[in-house]
């Protein structure tokens, strides 16, 4: 997963701005990308043991969950249904057919960003919440 980010848009006053373009301009970050980054990092950290007792609570999976047809056939062959819960990755592979992904996938649950075919997340769009 090393090197996959997920692009976001916000919306920030002008003056808010300003100062961010002030900070880089005088060396203290290389560019705004660079400052957003370190400040949401300082928050995270700010809130770690939070987020570490919500992840227990919740019994959310932390990081990466990678779902292949394999495993899902394995899924299906043993007449189980997964209720997926992810705080950070979930890839769904490309092979897995939409009929693959309903017969084994009951819900899902995904804190991060979810990637799989625009035909799976649309056959699952119900069971994502």
């Amino acid at each position: 997963m090393a090197g996959e980010t997920e692009k976001i848009t916000i919306n920030l006053v002008f003056v808010d701005l300003g100062q961010i373009d002030l900070l880089v301009q005088e060396g203290f970050y290389s560019n705004r990308t660079d400052f957003i980054r370190t400040a949401i990092r300082n928050q995270l950290a700010t809130h770690a043991e939070t987020v570490k007792q919500t992840v227990a609570r919740r019994t959310l999976v932390l990081g990466l969950q990678h779902s292949t047809r394999r495993d899902l056939e394995a899924v299906r062959a043993a007449r189980q249904k997964l209720q997926i819960q992810v705080l950070g990755f979930v890839r769904i592979a490309d092979d897995v057919s939409p009929e693959l992904a309903l017969a084994t996938i009951d819900s899902l649950v995904v804190l991060g960003a979810l990637r799989a075919s625009a035909e799976v997340k649309a056959a699952l769009a119900d069971r994502i919440h």
